[in-house]
């Protein structure tokens, strides 16, 4: 059940607050387990993380950043666990923004040792990426690592296990526990520090926010290089006695449905795109047992929330709201009260507060401030840049009710402004979602002579049409501004490995079908 929130919960290391939820849920309870289908309890956990974390820190000193190149998995959750215990700092990589911006990461976050797994690489064809790492970093392969502990490694990790909290390496709360990459929708991932104290006080938040049964499992299929996968699918069933079931890849959508049901699963953590995949290639059943579904990273469409409650019954879907920054939940709804088309109620502990923006009539742009909020963005050289007096700077255009709920407009810079009126690119948006529920869409400004500039909207919807938009835009009173005036279809709409839109890529379609030109000369496609 949901616990007032207690800041003091916060007041401890990663490593300790996993000693704690032992004691709490029981040494023996099996807690963590992933596709191989070898669940491990609390203490094979611990016996793990002391073995393998002897030998990684090998060449590396306290409060180092090593990287950490893997899937959701039981493996990484011991590798991330065992770098506590010898006082080393997880940078999770992001395989899957690039090569470039990977090894940009590194450099930034002053990687020297990155660990990966040779299946992994293998499996993801991933050798360009660790080809790239090389040149500046060491890697370190597990299952090499694991072929050399033996007899004596695994004694000393039993002894160590039974004075954990002698053995592992001291800490503070408020040390680096993590760096994680922003998602780089936008531009450019930045690095994110993020403090013991900033991942537990997330935890408790959520736990203050949403009764949570230590019977249930939570199936993760999303990556942990992310916040909301790491957070949400690992530390918070961790913590609080549930099991955390890892999977390594969103993207198989015909197998995680009957995983769902073969495991067991009372919580699952994705996004729309995949949650309304998911519902559509599963049979009858195989989602039916879930207690709710927890969505981040983008909006949840209206017809998902429908898919979901007709082939699965009272299954509620649950829309949040979260950043990086924020460790990363801010909001989230609740399944007691699931206010469709807002993210949720904000948790305890957050302070908020709205600027206005000019030329934007409704809400303002959103400001938070709390116990979550990360100790800094990582600069070159290892300086932290701290968030001015504690407020972090979302980005997002709001509103909040009397109750505290919110409810997004938009990020500032998806804003258009045509003819001296700013448009929301997010509403353009939902007018072609409403239209075509079934389809996948993005809309882009591009500059315009006449008007400043003008919205594109980029469709996988094969009969896509701008009149068709303009008669459903009129049909239900929308602005004439919202309705995008060109369209550029696509094979698919890209994302990024978090399954939000990938918002670069969407520019590079709309401008490599002349969109740049043929807009300024005013030309229809």
């Amino acid at each position: 059940m949901a616990r007032a929130f207690d800041p003091r919960q916060a007041d401890r290391t990663l490593f300790d607050a996993l000693l704690d939820a032992t004691h709490r849920y029981g040494a023996g309870k099996p807690i963590l387990e992933d596709q191989e289908r070898k669940p491990l309890s609390y203490t094979d956990l611990i016996r793990a993380s002391f073995a393998l974390g002897r030998k990684l820190a090998a060449g590396t000193k306290r409060g180092d950043n090593v990287g950490v190149l893997l899937p959701s998995s039981a493996g990484a959750v011991v590798t991330f666990f065992a770098l506590h215990a010898v006082g080393r700092v997880p940078a999770m990589l992001n395989f899957t923004a690039g090569i470039r911006n990977l090894r940009a990461a590194a450099r930034l976050a002053g990687v020297k040792r990155v660990l990966t797994s040779h299946r992994f690489i293998e499996q993801g064809k991933l050798h360009d990426q660790v080809d790239a790492l090389e040149v500046t970093c060491e890697i370190v392969y597990l299952e090499d690592v694991r072929k050399t502990i033996g007899p004596v490694d695994r004694v000393l990790a039993l002894t160590a296990s039974l004075i954990a909290r002698r053995a592992r390496a001291p800490g503070k709360p408020s040390d680096p526990a993590v760096v994680l990459f922003t998602s780089g929708s936008f531009g450019a991932p930045r690095g994110v520090v993020l403090s013991h104290a900033n991942l537990l006080a997330n935890v408790a938040q959520i736990g203050a926010h949403i009764p949570l049964d230590p019977n249930w499992v939570m199936f993760n299929p999303l990556p942990i290089f992310h916040c909301f996968g790491l957070t949400g699918g690992v530390l918070l069933p961790l913590m609080t006695g549930m099991k955390a079931f890892e999977y390594p890849s969103p993207l198989h959508v015909k197998l995680i449905p009957p995983l769902i049901k073969d495991a067991g699963a009372s919580l699952l953590l994705a996004t729309d795109t995949f949650v309304n995949q998911y519902a559509r290639a599963a049979d009858a059943g195989e989602l039916s047992g879930l207690q709710f579904i927890v969505c981040g990273a983008e909006k949840v469409r209206e017809e998902t929330h429908n898919l979901i409650a007709e082939r699965f019954g009272p299954v509620p879907v649950l829309e949040g709201y979260g950043a990086t920054e924020a460790s990363p939940v801010i909001a989230v709804n609740k399944p007691t009260d699931n206010r469709r088309g807002t993210v949720g109620a904000l948790l305890p502990g957050i302070q908020t507060r709205l600027e206005s923006v000019p030329g934007i009539a409704r809400g303002g742009r959103l400001f938070v401030r709390g116990p979550n909020i990360m100790s800094g963005y990582l600069e070159p050289g290892g300086e932290l840049e701290a968030p001015e007096g504690g407020w972090h700077d979302t980005g997002d255009v709001v509103e909040i009710s009397d109750d505290g709920w919110i409810t997004i407009l938009g990020r500032v810079k998806r804003f258009a402004k045509i003819g001296g009126e700013m448009v929301s690119l997010t509403a353009a948006e939902d007018l072609a979602a409403s239209l075509w529920p079934e389809s996948r869409h993005a809309v882009i400004a591009l500059p315009d002579p006449k008007k400043g500039e003008r919205m594109v909207l980029v469709t996988d919807r094969r009969d896509a049409d701008v009149a068709t938009l303009i008669a459903h835009a009129q049909g239900i009173g929308a602005p004439e501004l919202a309705v995008p005036r060109r369209i550029v279809k696509a094979p698919e709409i890209p994302v990024l490995g978090t399954g939000k839109t990938d918002y670069v890529a969407i520019q590079r379609i709309a401008e490599a079908e002349g969109g740049v030109e043929k807009v300024a000369r005013g030309e229809k496609r």
